[in-house]
């Protein structure tokens, strides 16, 4: 089998590989190395046979056959070389006829092979001629001897050599005619493989395309519901700002009602920096991929740090902060990422949980992760919006006081939470509260992380 592929291998380098030529520029390759191995056994063949002008012939024949094989093998003109092989074979073959017997010898085989050959080597283009053409040559040769016998002499010596002349003509013609039809067969074959495997390869390509086309399709759709998201929500609040303010400048107003405006003013840019905080964040996370600083933190450290900043929104509304984890619970995550996600998760249960309500944070170690919750008992998620909730399909709503939700604060929290490894979900009743979980990888069994994690863990910038 190794000496079967070797051989195949050797033949391909000499006939030359179809990556550099057409298949009628490798079977005319082919052609021309079983012809000059066939005639090298043939000039000496019809000399000792007493034919020494065939054998004659028939060196010339091989010397030629070598020069069209090194002008289209190693020079690439096999145009040119095929277009001589089809002359020269005719005009041989035509000679060959009045040497060796016309039709008492076995020319006829020769001028069958070589239409053959002429079939398989020349372009499809130029088949209507050099059919035409030896089909003409072999009718005109033998109607010249059948009319006129005396040009066409019997060179034979005895019957022997007409007899063996005849069977060795036979033979090499059966097997050159067998390997050219094999050879087109297989290359046909191979080309029909190669055409297959490129119309899979295209078809690949195409449901590649569909697919990309697909997510380009719903990337384009989050822009626009991005920009639907700014041009309303950013709009809104500006608007307040300004009929504020010009109320503030064209009228005169007690101090109650100046408090009043300059209250509604204040709560109007807080929603302002938040929808624009959240927009900053989401569109950092989509320009340069959400990639996380993992570290082992404290946990209640980092919840009072988040809790600081909305127990003011907390005790405007008179909601009860009810905080329930573990001082020595740590996790191994991204800090800022998650003072992110319990910005968003604790300002969302502020916002739509009623005046006197309450909202409780709580944690509990499961194997190798934290669960942390987050619940209040708000005005819950409708069935509506709990299919979509971490999505940019969700619409933006207000909480029970009249604030601003933006829509983007809960995909974010999904990007962050997946990108520390972790998980999130949630269970909600409407009008019955909300509680929401987050799975976050406790740190490594280690005291320090090793060197290998640090390289895993990357060290790219924080959003």
């Amino acid at each position: 089998m190794r000496f079967k592929t070797t051989l195949y291998n050797f033949w391909i380098k000499l006939s030359g590989p179809p990556t550099e030529f057409p298949l009628n520029a490798r079977i005319f390759h082919s052609v021309c190395l079983i012809s000059f191995a066939a005639l090298s056994y043939n000039v000496p063949f019809n000399y000792f046979i007493g034919l020494p002008k065939i054998a004659l012939i028939s060196l010339i024949v091989l010397l030629v056959t070598a020069s069209l094989y090194y002008t289209s093998r190693f020079r690439n003109q096999f145009g040119t070389s095929i277009l001589i092989a089809n002359i020269v074979g005719l005009i041989l073959f035509i000679f060959n006829y009045f040497l060796n017997s016309g039709l008492r010898g076995p020319t006829d085989l020769f001028f069958l092979l070589f239409l053959l050959l002429s079939i398989g080597i020349s372009p499809a283009n130029q088949y209507k001629i050099w059919i035409p053409v030896n089909i003409l040559v072999v009718v005109t040769l033998n109607a010249v001897e059948y009319f006129c016998p005396e040009t066409v002499p019997y060179t034979y010596i005895d019957r022997y050599s007409a007899f063996i002349d005849h069977m060795s003509a036979y033979v090499v013609v059966s097997i050159l005619a067998y390997i050219c039809t094999d050879y087109i067969r297989r290359s046909y074959e191979s080309e029909k493989r190669s055409a297959l495997e490129k119309s899979q390869f295209i078809v690949e390509k195409n449901q590649q395309i569909l697919k990309q086309n697909v997510e380009l399709e719903r990337i384009n759709a989050e822009k626009n519901k991005l920009m639907s998201i700014v041009a309303h929500d950013v709009r809104a609040p500006l608007a307040s700002i300004q009929n504020f303010l010009e109320l503030l400048t064209e009228y005169d107003l007690d101090e109650a009602e100046r408090q009043d405006i300059k209250r509604e003013l204040l709560n109007a840019t807080n929603d302002t920096m938040a929808l624009l905080s959240k927009l900053l964040n989401w569109s950092k996370s989509q320009l340069n991929g959400v990639s996380a600083h993992k570290e082992r933190l404290n946990l209640d450290e980092l919840l009072n740090t988040t809790l600081a900043l909305e127990k003011s929104s907390a005790v405007r509304k008179n909601i009860k902060l009810i905080y329930d984890t573990d001082p020595t619970i740590e996790i191994f995550a991204d800090r800022e990422m998650m003072q992110v996600v319990f910005r968003n998760l604790i300002g969302n249960a502020i916002k739509f949980t009623p005046e006197g309500g309450r909202v409780r944070i709580g944690s509990q170690l499961s194997g190798s992760e934290c669960i942390i919750t987050v619940s209040d008992n708000g005005i819950g998620i409708s069935a509506e919006r709990q299919a979509v909730i971490f999505s940019l399909n969700v619409e933006s709503t207000y909480g029970t006081k009249n604030e601003k939700g933006v829509g983007l604060g809960l995909l974010l929290t999904q990007e962050f939470v997946a990108a520390q490894d972790g998980k999130i979900w949630f269970e909600s009743v409407p009008s019955d509260g909300t509680t929401f979980f987050i799975a976050i990888p406790r740190p490594p069994k280690s005291s320090q992380v090793t060197e290998s994690d640090q390289l895993q863990l990357g060290t790219s910038d924080k959003l």
